[in-house]
């Protein structure tokens, strides 16, 4: 779903294709056979034949300046599937080929951030490079060029602003497994700043809350979360358990 909403706004049919990233650099065809390349992987409908295709691009066109733009897609592409050792594969790749691509570190930083569980030997690890993709992110994000020049300031004000919650909503994340729930509530909030009434930051601030013991902040957390119009029915039903737990834990004080 991710990578579908990110085609459509971000494919400039035109021979023009800007990524999530800050490089400004357009990448330009040199041939039309390397446009047919290209294309195949934006007409692929299916994630694993994106990564067919890209493949079959880098192969074919080693010099291509499409390899950044082909790589993320991949890296979506592997996210898509749940293939969690090809995401960090094509990711690596392609912050090799293109250091700026934010997209790319939040989709590791997301990925590394909520796989890694308490007692993983290689814990910090994993959570340290989490940190450090969701900060450059941060940084990245501050000053980065609209992935297409034709759309409206106000979108792509928006856009960038759920970008920032995404990378906030991985440092909060990290920070849970660490047991810094403090840590992880001021970064939610910082998300919730930058992308406001997101009832996923809210479920998840609740949660930091009741796992601190702060039962009425967990209260008051999860009925916002209730409050949100059109409120998916899984995440209801996880936000109402939350509160139900920490209203139990506060009668019992």
């Amino acid at each position: 779903m991710r990578l579908t909403k990110w085609l459509a706004s971000a494919f400039l049919i035109s021979g023009v294709l800007l990524a999530q990233t800050a490089d400004t650099k357009q990448p330009k065809l040199k041939s039309e056979k390397e446009q047919t390349a290209v294309m195949a992987i934006f007409n692929a409908a299916e994630p694993g034949a994106r990564i067919t295709a890209t493949d079959a691009l880098i192969t074919k066109f080693a010099d291509t300046e499409f390899k950044a733009t082909a790589l993320f897609i991949a890296t979506a592409s592997a996210e898509e599937l749940g293939d969690w050792e090809k995401t960090v594969i094509y990711g690596e790749r392609t912050l090799e080929a293109d250091p700026k691509s934010y997209g790319t570190m939040l989709i590791l930083a997301r990925g590394f951030a909520g796989r890694t569980k308490e007692f993983d030997f290689d814990k910090e690890e994993k959570l340290t490079k989490a940190d450090k993709y969701a900060n450059t992110a941060l940084e990245l994000l501050k000053t980065a060029p609209k992935i297409r020049p034709d759309i409206a300031d106000d979108q792509w004000e928006a856009q960038r602003k759920s970008w920032v919650s995404e990378a906030y909503e991985a440092l909060g994340l990290s920070a849970m497994v660490r047991k810094k729930y403090s840590v992880a509530v001021t970064n939610y909030k910082a998300g919730l700043e930058a992308s406001p009434g997101n009832a996923n930051l809210l479920t998840r601030m609740a949660t930091a809350y009741a796992d601190d013991k702060k039962n009425d902040e967990a209260i008051a957390t999860a009925n916002q979360a209730l409050a949100t119009p059109n409120l998916n029915p899984q995440v209801k039903a996880i936000v109402e358990n939350i509160k139900k737990k920490a209203e139990a834990a506060k009668a019992a004080k």
